[in-house]
This record gives structure tokens, C-alpha cells and sequence, in this order.
């Protein structure tokens, strides 16, 4: 079918987004070689998408709406660095174009595709002309006249990208940041038509990685914090545990008021309930997704207020606890902590507030995005070296609140 009368299934999705996975697999070392959005952004989109294809491997819906939001949660999650998070927030504004379609006509995909880089654009500051800006200006203009003009959706990426070369050849300007932008659109017109280099569901499953390459395994994540009570004095506390470790990545289990409290971060909340059913009766059901907006509980918290900072190794670790962090998230330049890693840290109900201190540039989407999705309980110091860092948390007090603190350690007098 072409046109308007085209129709983009769930199966069409999957290639789209494999077929970028796999042009990304091809690329990102060619992208590491160039300058912008952070070090080595080559590598944290190809770990971004990692994290985006491992729900293919086995989902269950065939919607093109549900497909498109499962993708956007676990790439948002599991997003690391500044391009990682940019390159995530396109899959939101995809979903957000497709949520609640089964199928999708091309027109409506265009449109979804257009929100997907209005999405990604509000990531940078306009201010910035960089190149990416510029490419995204562009693609998205080419994508609207295609839409309008009611082309298929192979088209409408062929419309895109030509428009954004054009873009490119005009300004003289070509950086990592284009670089990705082309590669998506280039893997997503491969992927729609069968013709892609490396399956990505096939490599989700372990199948044919390189040695040097990062294994999407890896990069799974889990983006539903579960909480509830299981109505059971004599459940076997250990046994609980087991079952519940083996769908998570994060969990606590513990016994209370005659019953079973339960928290744990799954990607798989039907079996993680479907387990813990088979205890007992379950009561304060919660369950929140971690990659869109949401009020940290508070749950008898430990301290009133707690840092978190990132190491890439043991002596910077040691570093960080003498200098006043609480908490530690293993990530370095070449190796960003993932939003996951972040927001999995400040659900450990370890304190009531945050500080978060970034120690890098290639951190800062990453750390405000964690904001954005926590709220007025974590505040953020964004220092420009691991040393900057270091003697932030040095400022740092339990006495003051988040915010206070947060004011206090940003003053670089």
C-alpha cells in the first residue's frame, strides 16, 4: 500500500528499530572518532540502544503504540551520556506520536517521526546551533512536506534524510551529532525494507558479538519499581528472595507486621506479582514506571538526606566516601552511568533526598533528566571534573536539606 492509505504494523516497528541497531553496530566507532555530544557518544548510543532492542527479544504485544512505548521506556532508562539521552528522548516523542495505535497509517507514523525530533531538539539549547540542531531542523522539515505530500513511510526517511544532507552540505558543518542522527534514519529505511546487516533481537539473544562490542545484555534494564505486601507470617523469607532476585535487578524483601514487604526494579511486573501471589494474598499493590515522571516515595528512609556521585574505580570511590558520598554509581567518560543506574540508586530508600553530584559534561543530560523524572527531592551539582566533584562534597552537610546543600556545593568560592 502506498500513500496515506499505507499501513505500518508492529512487525514493521521492530525492523525500523533493529534495522538502527544494526547501522549502529556498523557506526559507532566512526562516531567516537568525531567531536561532539561528550566522549566516545558512539558507544553510549549503541549501549542506549542496547537497551532498547532487549524488549524485542520477547515481547508480546504487536501494537505498534505498545512496541513503540515499551522501546521509549527501556531506551530512557537505560540511556547513557548526553547522546544517549537525546537519541532516547526520540523514541519518546515517537511514542508519544503512536501511543494507543495498533497499526499506523504513514501518515500517522510521519507525524510520530516528527514528534520524535521535536523531542530530541528540546534536549539541546537553541542557542547552540550545532550541527545536530541543524540536521534535526531539517529532517524534520523534509519529514513534514513528505507527510504532507502523503508518501510511504520509506519515502518519508528518504525525504528526511536528503533534506538533512542538504542541511549539512549548506552549513559545511558534519559532527557526531549529525553522524547519529543519519545513522538512525538510515537503519530505520533498512530495517523497514529487510535489508540490515545484523538482527538486532538476534544479537539481544547473545548471538554473534564481537569481542570489542558491547553486549546489549548488558545494558538491560528494569524499569518498573514494584512495591507491596504479601499477607503470609510463615512465608520462607530466603525462598522469597530467591524468586524475586531472579527478576530483578534491585530487591528487598522483608518481614513486617505479620506479613511480607516487598520492593523490588523488574522489567517483568505480571510474573514478579504472578510469584509473589502464589505466597498469599497481596495488599498495597504499587507500582510506578522509573522512566517517566514520578514522586519518590519515601519509605522509613535511613537519613534525611544522602549524596550520590560516580567512580570509575576503587581510589576514586575512596576518594568520593572520604570527600561525604553516601552513594556510588560505578560510570566514567568513556563508560556514562546509565539514567537506571541513577534513578535505581535513589529508590534504595537509603534517604529522603538526594544530592546528586556529576562530575563529568558527558553526565549533565543524564543528571537532569534524573531531576526531571524525581522532582524536588533530589537536586543536582553539576561540577566539571572528578576534582570539582570532590570538593563539592567536601561542603556537604546531614544538617541541610537537598536544596540547601545543593546551593551550598554549586559555590565554587
Amino acid at each position: 500500500m502506498i500513500g496515506s492509505r499505507e499501513v505500518i504494523t508492529g512487525g514493521d516497528f521492530k525492523r525500523m528499530i533493529s534495522g538502527a541497531y544494526s547501522e549502529f553496530l556498523l557506526e559507532y566507532e566512526n562516531i567516537n572518532s568525531q567531536q561532539g555530544v561528550g566522549t566516545l557518544p558512539g558507544t553510549h548510543i549503541l549501549r542506549t540502544m542496547g537497551a532498547a532492542v532487549m524488549p524485542l527479544s520477547d515481547a508480546k504485544d504487536d501494537s505498534i503504540g505498545g512496541l513503540s512505548r515499551m522501546i521509549a521506556t527501556a531506551a530512557v532508562f537505560g540511556a547513557r551520556g548526553n547522546a544517549g539521552v537525546i537519541l532516547a528522548q526520540m523514541f519518546r516523542g515517537i511514542s508519544a506520536g503512536l501511543v494507543g495505535k495498533y497499526d499506523a497509517t504513514g501518515s500517522e507514523f510521519g507525524k510520530a517521526f516528527q514528534y520524535g525530533i521535536l523531542y530530541a531538539q528540546r534536549m539541546i539549547p537553541e542557542k547552540n546551533e550545532i550541527p545536530f540542531i541543524t540536521v534535526a531542523k531539517a529532517v524534520a522539515k523534509g519529514a513534514y512536506h513528505a507527510v504532507r505530500d502523503g508518501m510511504p513511510i520509506s519515502e518519508i526517511l528518504e525525504k528526511a534524510i536528503k533534506a538533512g544532507e542538504q542541511a549539512v552540505e549548506i552549513s559545511g558543518k558534519h559532527d557526531a551529532g549529525a553522524h547519529i542522527m543519519f545513522s538512525f534514519l538510515k537503519g530505520c529505511l533498512k530495517g523497514l525494507d529487510g535489508n540490515f546487516v545484523s538482527p538486532a533481537v538476534s544479537l539481544s539473544l547473545g548471538l554473534g558479538i564481537h569481542k570489542n562490542m558491547p553486549d546489549p545484555r548488558n545494558d538491560r534494564v528494569r524499569p518498573y519499581c514494584v512495591r507491596l505486601r504479601v499477607k503470609n507470617s510463615k512465608a520462607s523469607i530466603p525462598e522469597l528472595e530467591r524468586q524475586m532476585r531472579d527478576l530483578s535487578s534491585f530487591s528487598i524483601v522483608e518481614r513486617m507486621n505479620g506479613g511480607v514487604d516487598i520492593h523490588l526494579h523488574t522489567d517483568h511486573v505480571g510474573k514478579a506479582i504472578d510469584q509473589a501471589m502464589g505466597w498469599g494474598p497481596l495488599r498495597d499493590v504499587k507500582i510506578i514506571n522509573m522512566s517517566e515522571t514520578h514522586a519518590l516515595p519515601a519509605n522509613d528512609a535511613l537519613m534525611n538526606v544522602a549524596a550520590l556521585a560516580v567512580a570509575k574505580n576503587s581510589e576514586e570511590a575512596q576518594k568520593l566516601q572520604d570527600a561525604g558520598a553516601s552513594i556510588l554509581v560505578s560510570g566514567s567518560e568513556e563508560s556514562s552511568p546509565s539514567l537506571a543506574e541513577i534513578i535505581g540508586a535513589a529508590h534504595s530508600d537509603l534517604a529522603s533526598s538526594y544530592v546528586l553530584v556529576s562530575s563529568s559534561r558527558d553526565f549533565r543530560l543524564v543528571f537532569k533528566q534524573a531531576k526531571k523524572l524525581l522532582g524536588n527531592r533530589v537536586e543536582l551539582v553539576l561540577a566539571e571534573s572528578f576534582e570539582e566533584a570532590v570538593n563539592a562534597l567536601k561542603k556537604f552537610s546531614p544538617a541541610l536539606n537537598a536544596e540547601e546543600n545543593a546551593k551550598v556545593m554549586s559555590d565554587k568560592k
